[in-house]
């Protein structure tokens, strides 16, 4: 008599995959070094070619070309499938890596940048698209924990390359040590890629591909103005005049934002529609309090608790082991996938509730790095778990425009976040006084309600069909 159980499926990292799964994670990170490594080096290089005002151009435009990189990206996998995207995207940040490192002049690094985001946010998209046309479905949540955790040695070792780099030998190399790797990660997808092809009844014709890109561009300039003019208007000393125009440039660049983000997510996601729009709007609002606290938290404890920098990447070491074991631990959960939506949230919003009370100096610092990694470990769990339920709930003729809303709404929530933050900071903060801990609460404490309206939003990520209700979301 046969044996009725099914064979097992080879794994991620078996001869079938091994190539293609390793070259993933090389692209994955490529992108994590060079976030964690330009901004330890970006302070030298400001200084060397004179950045002046220009200095926070090399971030925004970095996320504005991403945004539209991702939609374009969306757009032409839907149509042609992923390889050209990945195409486009491997050459577009080898260009960007290149003329960074080979910059003379700072406003040529920040162009070097708008093109390795350009590239990143294309790169992305297309991964996204193959690990959903190849891998099968028990695979894919194994992957999207492998891609988290490729953040952790970036994470961890990033920074230090970076600063020993450029202090020691010069801030060039920390762009140019990314080229090979970005290369050979391309020579070892491209073999088990090629032969994808583009859907065979797409769904998104060249005309609404041609409209998503202009929307695309409406969204990543009017991102840029908002978050430009919002930060101008809460630190600027000018007339009353100007502020006003600046807080009103400011207050059209959201509006004109939500109106393009109407037009890219899926319908719904911005009342938080229940099913594929409310997991895309969960991967926002985490994002927006998670990035934001991020960004701010070596800057609290060195202000408050007075410790040396080193020290203070201990928390950022702390989130991101946490957030690798999230990304475990959801690998290996089965059953109702949305729950971890509702756990993540729920768990970051008591994280970074609990650093907003934790500012004072008397709060030893250990303390902050333990409540941190449970931060991390909120993503882990959280934003993986999105990956899956997106690619589940797509098809093969939407797989790639779904995959780039995924990401709009990851990007555009770390902008909205840490815009809010900056502007917090910029009103309240008083450079005449020390410590500053009752700011930080209140930038931690506003930053937390991103992460409840999350609860709510992952909730309401459970698939509802016509004639059983609501179902529980099952990877």
């Amino acid at each position: 008599m046969g044996s009725s159980a099914a064979p097992r499926p080879a794994g991620a990292l078996s001869a079938a995959y091994r190539a293609l799964t390793l070259g993933i994670l090389a692209i994955i990170t490529c992108s994590a070094f060079e976030a964690m490594a330009v901004t330890t080096a970006m302070p030298v290089v400001a200084e060397e070619l004179s950045a002046g005002a220009g200095y926070g151009l090399a971030f925004s435009m970095f996320l504005t070309a991403s945004l539209l990189g991702t939609v374009v990206a969306g757009s032409r996998c839907d149509v042609q499938g992923p390889l050209p995207s990945l195409a486009a995207g491997l050459a577009l940040m080898t260009a960007g890596l290149v003329l960074s490192a080979l910059a003379g002049e700072f406003w040529i690094v920040t162009a070097g940048r708008a093109v390795s985001g350009l590239g990143g946010g294309a790169m992305i998209v297309a991964v996204y698209v193959i690990i959903g046309e190849i891998y099968p479905a028990a695979l894919q949540p194994v992957l999207f924990g492998w891609l988290a955790t490729a953040w952790i040695l970036p994470s961890m070792a990033g920074p230090l390359a970076a600063g020993l780099l450029a202090q020691y030998v010069s801030w060039r190399w920390v762009f140019a040590a990314v080229i090979p790797i970005v290369l050979v990660a391309g020579l070892m997808v491209w073999p088990r890629v090629r032969s994808l092809g583009p859907p065979d009844h797409p769904a998104l014709d060249p005309a609404l591909g041609r409209r998503r890109a202009l929307w695309g561009t409406v969204l990543a300039a009017a991102v840029f103005a908002a978050q430009w003019a919002g930060n101008e208007a809460a630190s600027s000393s000018a007339s009353l005049a100007s502020s006003v125009l600046l807080w009103s440039v400011a207050a059209a660049g959201a509006a004109a934002a939500g109106v393009a983000l109407g037009r890219l997510l899926p319908a719904g996601t911005l009342r938080l529609a229940r099913g594929l729009p409310s997991v895309v709007a969960t991967r926002g609002l985490l994002s927006a309090g998670f990035v934001a606290a991020e960004a701010f938290l070596p800057l609290m404890v060195l202000a408050t608790h007075g410790v040396d920098p080193a020290t203070a990447g201990l928390a950022l070491t702390a989130g991101a082991v946490g957030w690798a074991v999230g990304s475990f631990l959801q690998a290996r959960a089965g059953g109702r996938r949305h729950r971890l939506l509702v756990i993540g949230a729920t768990m970051l919003a008591a994280a970074v509730g609990g650093i907003g009370l934790l500012t004072s100096p008397s709060v030893p610092f250990w303390v902050i790095v333990v409540v941190w990694s449970f931060a991390g470990a909120a993503m882990g769990l959280a934003l993986s778990s999105t990956s899956v339920m997106v690619l589940a709930l797509s098809t093969s003729a939407d797989r790639g425009r779904n995959s780039a809303s995924l990401q709009i709404s990851d990007q555009v929530g770390a902008v909205a976040g840490t815009t809010v933050a900056g502007i917090l900071f910029a009103l309240l903060q008083n450079p005449a006084a020390s410590g500053q801990s009752g700011v930080f609460s209140v930038m931690w404490l506003v930053l937390a309600i991103f992460a409840c309206v999350g609860i709510v939003s992952g909730a309401r990520s459970a698939i509802v069909t016509p004639n059983t209700g609501k179902v529980p979301f099952t990877a």
